[in-house]
Protein backbone atom coordinates (compact mmCIF):
# COMPACT_ATOMS: atom_id res chain seq x y z
CA UNK A 1 0.00 0.00 0.00
CA UNK A 2 1.45 3.25 -0.90
CA UNK A 3 1.36 6.44 1.18
CA UNK A 4 0.22 10.01 0.19
CA UNK A 5 1.62 12.77 2.27
CA UNK A 6 -1.20 15.32 1.89
CA UNK A 7 -0.87 18.97 3.70
CA UNK A 8 -3.74 20.94 4.20
CA UNK A 9 -5.29 17.76 4.76
CA UNK A 10 -8.09 18.75 6.92
CA UNK A 11 -9.48 22.00 4.46
CA UNK A 12 -12.18 21.60 1.61
CA UNK A 13 -10.09 20.20 -0.88
CA UNK A 14 -7.61 18.00 1.17
CA UNK A 15 -11.12 16.10 2.73
CA UNK A 16 -12.46 15.55 -0.56
CA UNK A 17 -8.85 14.35 -1.85
CA UNK A 18 -8.50 11.97 1.46
CA UNK A 19 -11.60 10.12 0.32
CA UNK A 20 -10.89 9.66 -3.32
CA UNK A 21 -7.58 7.99 -1.91
CA UNK A 22 -8.77 5.72 0.49
CA UNK A 23 -11.18 4.63 -2.37
CA UNK A 24 -8.51 3.89 -4.56
CA UNK A 25 -6.37 1.90 -2.02
CA UNK A 26 -3.79 4.42 -0.95
CA UNK A 27 -2.78 5.08 2.65
CA UNK A 28 -3.20 8.67 3.47
CA UNK A 29 -0.82 10.60 6.04
CA UNK A 30 -1.76 13.96 6.95
CA UNK A 31 0.36 16.73 7.94
CA UNK A 32 -0.98 18.72 11.01
CA UNK A 33 -0.18 21.26 14.00
CA UNK A 34 -2.67 19.14 16.05
CA UNK A 35 -2.42 15.46 15.04
CA UNK A 36 -6.04 13.52 16.43
CA UNK A 37 -7.10 10.33 16.49
CA UNK A 38 -8.72 8.34 14.28
CA UNK A 39 -10.57 4.77 14.09
CA UNK A 40 -9.63 4.34 10.04
CA UNK A 41 -6.05 2.84 10.02
CA UNK A 42 -5.36 3.70 6.82
CA UNK A 43 -5.35 7.60 7.57
CA UNK A 44 -2.78 8.49 10.55
CA UNK A 45 -2.38 12.19 11.32
CA UNK A 46 1.59 13.20 11.80
CA UNK A 47 2.46 16.34 13.27
CA UNK A 48 4.52 19.83 11.49
CA UNK A 49 4.38 23.27 12.78
CA UNK A 50 5.45 25.93 9.96
CA UNK A 51 6.36 28.58 11.99
CA UNK A 52 8.77 26.17 13.70
CA UNK A 53 10.23 24.84 11.25
CA UNK A 54 9.64 21.01 12.30
CA UNK A 55 8.14 17.97 10.78
CA UNK A 56 8.01 14.68 11.62
CA UNK A 57 10.71 12.79 9.87
CA UNK A 58 9.53 9.41 10.63
CA UNK A 59 5.87 10.45 8.62
CA UNK A 60 7.88 12.10 5.88
CA UNK A 61 10.14 8.53 5.62
CA UNK A 62 7.41 6.91 4.78
CA UNK A 63 5.72 8.88 1.63
CA UNK A 64 6.01 7.92 -1.31
CA UNK A 65 4.07 11.42 -2.70
CA UNK A 66 3.14 14.43 -1.25
CA UNK A 67 0.39 16.50 -2.08
CA UNK A 68 0.74 20.16 -1.05
CA UNK A 69 -2.08 22.24 -0.49
CA UNK A 70 -1.34 24.29 2.75
CA UNK A 71 -2.31 27.99 2.68
CA UNK A 72 -4.37 30.41 4.43
CA UNK A 73 -7.42 31.18 3.40
CA UNK A 74 -7.25 33.76 0.75
CA UNK A 75 -10.53 35.13 1.25
CA UNK A 76 -10.96 34.28 4.88
CA UNK A 77 -10.47 37.80 6.10
CA UNK A 78 -10.01 41.69 4.86
CA UNK A 79 -6.38 42.04 3.35
CA UNK A 80 -4.76 43.88 6.48
CA UNK A 81 -0.97 44.09 5.54
CA UNK A 82 -0.45 41.31 8.15
CA UNK A 83 -3.04 39.53 6.58
CA UNK A 84 -1.39 39.73 3.60
CA UNK A 85 2.02 38.56 4.56
CA UNK A 86 0.66 35.65 6.69
CA UNK A 87 -1.38 34.58 3.25
CA UNK A 88 2.60 34.37 1.15
CA UNK A 89 4.40 33.29 4.42
CA UNK A 90 1.85 30.20 4.60
CA UNK A 91 2.71 29.80 1.49
CA UNK A 92 6.26 30.00 1.03
CA UNK A 93 7.47 28.93 4.36
CA UNK A 94 5.78 25.59 4.11
CA UNK A 95 7.01 24.80 0.72
CA UNK A 96 10.31 25.54 2.11
CA UNK A 97 10.28 23.13 5.02
CA UNK A 98 9.25 20.44 2.43
CA UNK A 99 12.10 21.27 0.61
CA UNK A 100 14.52 20.93 3.20
CA UNK A 101 13.48 18.11 4.85
CA UNK A 102 13.64 16.22 1.56
CA UNK A 103 16.63 17.34 1.10
CA UNK A 104 17.98 16.71 4.45
CA UNK A 105 16.50 13.14 5.02
CA UNK A 106 16.53 9.91 3.66
CA UNK A 107 12.86 9.26 2.13
CA UNK A 108 11.31 7.82 -1.48
CA UNK A 109 9.49 10.56 -2.15
CA UNK A 110 8.54 10.39 -6.17
CA UNK A 111 6.45 13.06 -6.58
CA UNK A 112 5.79 16.13 -5.17
CA UNK A 113 2.22 17.99 -6.47
CA UNK A 114 1.47 21.17 -5.11
CA UNK A 115 -1.71 23.31 -5.74
CA UNK A 116 -0.96 27.39 -7.11
CA UNK A 117 -4.10 29.41 -8.79
CA UNK A 118 -5.16 31.18 -10.99
CA UNK A 119 -4.53 34.30 -9.53
CA UNK A 120 -1.22 34.13 -10.81
CA UNK A 121 -2.79 36.09 -13.92
CA UNK A 122 -4.08 39.22 -14.22
CA UNK A 123 -7.06 40.50 -15.72
CA UNK A 124 -8.66 39.21 -19.27
CA UNK A 125 -11.55 38.54 -21.29
CA UNK A 126 -10.80 37.52 -24.84
CA UNK A 127 -7.74 35.30 -25.06
CA UNK A 128 -7.45 32.76 -22.61
CA UNK A 129 -4.00 32.64 -20.30
CA UNK A 130 -2.26 29.39 -20.88
CA UNK A 131 0.41 28.46 -18.34
CA UNK A 132 3.12 30.05 -20.46
CA UNK A 133 1.67 33.34 -20.09
CA UNK A 134 3.49 36.10 -18.07
CA UNK A 135 2.56 36.41 -13.93
CA UNK A 136 0.61 39.67 -13.03
CA UNK A 137 2.49 42.29 -10.72
CA UNK A 138 -0.36 42.91 -8.54
CA UNK A 139 -0.18 41.10 -5.09
CA UNK A 140 -1.72 37.72 -6.33
CA UNK A 141 0.52 37.57 -8.50
CA UNK A 142 3.71 37.99 -6.72
CA UNK A 143 2.62 35.77 -3.96
CA UNK A 144 1.66 32.96 -6.48
CA UNK A 145 5.10 33.49 -8.02
CA UNK A 146 6.64 32.95 -4.85
CA UNK A 147 4.93 30.08 -3.68
CA UNK A 148 5.64 28.01 -7.05
CA UNK A 149 9.00 29.17 -6.64
CA UNK A 150 9.57 27.96 -2.81
CA UNK A 151 7.84 24.59 -3.86
CA UNK A 152 10.00 24.15 -7.22
CA UNK A 153 13.09 23.26 -5.48
CA UNK A 154 11.71 20.00 -5.09
CA UNK A 155 13.00 19.59 -8.73
CA UNK A 156 16.40 19.93 -7.86
CA UNK A 157 16.44 16.47 -5.69
CA UNK A 158 15.49 14.32 -8.64
CA UNK A 159 12.16 14.31 -7.59
CA UNK A 160 8.63 15.15 -10.22
CA UNK A 161 7.26 18.02 -9.14
CA UNK A 162 3.40 18.72 -10.85
CA UNK A 163 1.89 22.27 -9.73
CA UNK A 164 -1.87 23.25 -9.94
CA UNK A 165 -2.87 26.39 -10.96
CA UNK A 166 -6.43 25.99 -9.48
CA UNK A 167 -9.69 28.20 -10.10
CA UNK A 168 -12.46 28.63 -8.29
CA UNK A 169 -13.41 25.01 -6.68
CA UNK A 170 -16.89 24.93 -6.84
CA UNK A 171 -18.28 22.52 -3.32
CA UNK A 172 -21.47 22.77 -1.51
CA UNK A 173 -19.21 22.36 1.94
CA UNK A 174 -17.57 25.10 1.61
CA UNK A 175 -15.66 27.57 -0.77
CA UNK A 176 -16.78 30.63 -2.31
CA UNK A 177 -20.01 28.72 -3.80
CA UNK A 178 -21.25 28.16 -0.29
CA UNK A 179 -20.81 32.19 0.14
CA UNK A 180 -22.74 32.75 -2.90
CA UNK A 181 -25.55 30.61 -2.03
CA UNK A 182 -26.28 32.72 0.92
CA UNK A 183 -28.27 35.39 -0.38
CA UNK A 184 -30.29 32.51 -2.77
CA UNK A 185 -31.58 30.83 1.29
CA UNK A 186 -33.47 34.32 1.22
CA UNK A 187 -34.55 34.27 -2.54
CA UNK A 188 -31.76 36.26 -4.25
CA UNK A 189 -29.13 35.98 -7.15
CA UNK A 190 -27.06 38.65 -5.96
CA UNK A 191 -24.61 38.97 -8.91
CA UNK A 192 -21.08 40.96 -8.16
CA UNK A 193 -20.72 44.51 -9.51
CA UNK A 194 -21.53 44.04 -13.43
CA UNK A 195 -21.31 40.21 -13.60
CA UNK A 196 -19.34 40.60 -16.85
CA UNK A 197 -16.04 39.31 -15.12
CA UNK A 198 -15.52 36.11 -16.07
CA UNK A 199 -14.41 33.32 -13.47
CA UNK A 200 -12.61 29.84 -14.24
CA UNK A 201 -13.91 27.08 -11.81
CA UNK A 202 -13.65 23.42 -10.99
CA UNK A 203 -15.83 21.27 -9.59
CA UNK A 204 -14.28 19.72 -6.29
CA UNK A 205 -14.70 16.14 -7.98
CA UNK A 206 -12.88 16.81 -11.22
CA UNK A 207 -10.03 18.69 -9.14
CA UNK A 208 -9.31 15.55 -6.95
CA UNK A 209 -9.29 13.28 -10.12
CA UNK A 210 -6.81 15.97 -11.55
CA UNK A 211 -4.61 15.07 -7.82
CA UNK A 212 -5.35 11.75 -7.99
CA UNK A 213 -3.95 11.33 -11.86
CA UNK A 214 -0.94 13.17 -11.17
CA UNK A 215 -0.42 10.30 -8.80
CA UNK A 216 -0.70 7.43 -10.85
CA UNK A 217 0.11 8.88 -14.16
CA UNK A 218 3.87 8.84 -14.47
CA UNK A 219 4.20 10.77 -17.29
CA UNK A 220 2.50 14.01 -15.83
CA UNK A 221 4.96 16.80 -14.72
CA UNK A 222 5.26 20.50 -14.81
CA UNK A 223 2.56 23.10 -14.55
CA UNK A 224 -1.25 23.07 -15.33
CA UNK A 225 -4.09 25.25 -15.04
CA UNK A 226 -7.13 23.31 -12.84
CA UNK A 227 -9.85 24.79 -14.59
CA UNK A 228 -12.85 23.74 -16.24
CA UNK A 229 -12.96 23.92 -19.89
CA UNK A 230 -15.52 27.03 -20.48
CA UNK A 231 -15.35 29.86 -17.80
CA UNK A 232 -18.19 31.62 -17.55
CA UNK A 233 -19.12 34.83 -16.28
CA UNK A 234 -20.21 35.81 -12.51
CA UNK A 235 -23.78 36.92 -14.08
CA UNK A 236 -24.07 33.27 -16.12
CA UNK A 237 -22.72 31.32 -12.68
CA UNK A 238 -24.99 33.10 -10.49
CA UNK A 239 -27.94 32.47 -12.84
CA UNK A 240 -27.27 29.01 -13.56
CA UNK A 241 -27.08 28.13 -9.60
CA UNK A 242 -30.29 30.25 -8.98
CA UNK A 243 -32.41 28.38 -11.87
CA UNK A 244 -30.36 24.80 -10.58
CA UNK A 245 -31.73 25.54 -6.95
CA UNK A 246 -34.17 27.29 -7.30
CA UNK A 247 -36.45 27.15 -10.63
CA UNK A 248 -38.11 30.10 -10.65
CA UNK A 249 -37.82 31.09 -7.13
CA UNK A 250 -35.28 34.28 -7.22
CA UNK A 251 -35.40 37.67 -7.85
CA UNK A 252 -31.93 39.12 -9.40
CA UNK A 253 -29.74 41.52 -7.56
CA UNK A 254 -26.42 43.24 -8.46
CA UNK A 255 -24.04 44.38 -5.61
CA UNK A 256 -22.53 47.31 -6.60
CA UNK A 257 -18.70 47.38 -7.09
CA UNK A 258 -18.57 50.22 -4.37
CA UNK A 259 -20.32 48.06 -1.82
CA UNK A 260 -18.14 45.28 -2.21
CA UNK A 261 -15.08 47.86 -2.58
CA UNK A 262 -16.42 49.02 1.15
CA UNK A 263 -16.98 45.09 2.30
CA UNK A 264 -13.83 43.41 1.26
CA UNK A 265 -11.38 46.61 0.97
CA UNK A 266 -8.47 45.64 -1.72
CA UNK A 267 -9.51 42.17 -1.67
CA UNK A 268 -12.42 43.62 -3.71
CA UNK A 269 -10.71 43.49 -7.04
CA UNK A 270 -10.13 39.81 -7.21
CA UNK A 271 -13.64 39.68 -6.58
CA UNK A 272 -14.15 41.88 -9.50
CA UNK A 273 -11.12 40.71 -12.25
CA UNK A 274 -12.41 39.00 -15.02
CA UNK A 275 -9.95 36.00 -15.54
CA UNK A 276 -10.19 33.03 -18.06
CA UNK A 277 -8.14 30.63 -17.72
CA UNK A 278 -7.54 27.65 -20.78
CA UNK A 279 -7.80 23.95 -19.85
CA UNK A 280 -5.96 22.95 -23.25
CA UNK A 281 -2.71 21.54 -21.58
CA UNK A 282 -4.25 19.33 -19.40
CA UNK A 283 -7.06 17.82 -21.84
CA UNK A 284 -4.17 16.73 -24.25
CA UNK A 285 -2.81 14.61 -21.56
CA UNK A 286 -5.95 12.91 -21.61
CA UNK A 287 -7.91 13.92 -19.04
CA UNK A 288 -11.64 14.22 -19.29
CA UNK A 289 -13.19 16.39 -17.18
CA UNK A 290 -16.77 14.80 -15.54
CA UNK A 291 -18.28 18.53 -15.31
CA UNK A 292 -17.00 20.71 -18.30
CA UNK A 293 -19.91 23.25 -18.32
CA UNK A 294 -21.45 25.43 -15.37
CA UNK A 295 -24.57 23.79 -15.65
CA UNK A 296 -23.44 20.30 -15.38
CA UNK A 297 -21.80 21.00 -12.34
CA UNK A 298 -24.56 22.84 -10.73
CA UNK A 299 -27.03 20.01 -11.25
CA UNK A 300 -24.85 17.64 -9.54
CA UNK A 301 -24.05 20.04 -6.78
CA UNK A 302 -27.56 20.51 -6.09
CA UNK A 303 -29.05 17.43 -6.60
CA UNK A 304 -27.53 15.95 -4.20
Amino acid sequence: MESVIITGGTGLVGTALTRLLLERGFKVIILTRQPEQNNNPAVTYAHWDVNKQTIDVAALQEADYIVHLAGANVAGKRWSNARKQEIRDSRTQSSELLFRSLQQYPNKVKKVISASATGYYGSNKQHPFTETDAPATDYLGTTTVAWEKSIGQVATLDKKLVIFRLGMVLSRDGGALKEFYKPLRFGFASILGSGDQYISWIHIQDLVRLFFNAIVNDKLEGVYNAVAPQPVTNRELILTMARVAKGHSFMTTYVPAFALKLIFGEMSVEVLKSVNVSSAKIQRTGFLFSYPTIGEAMEQLFSS
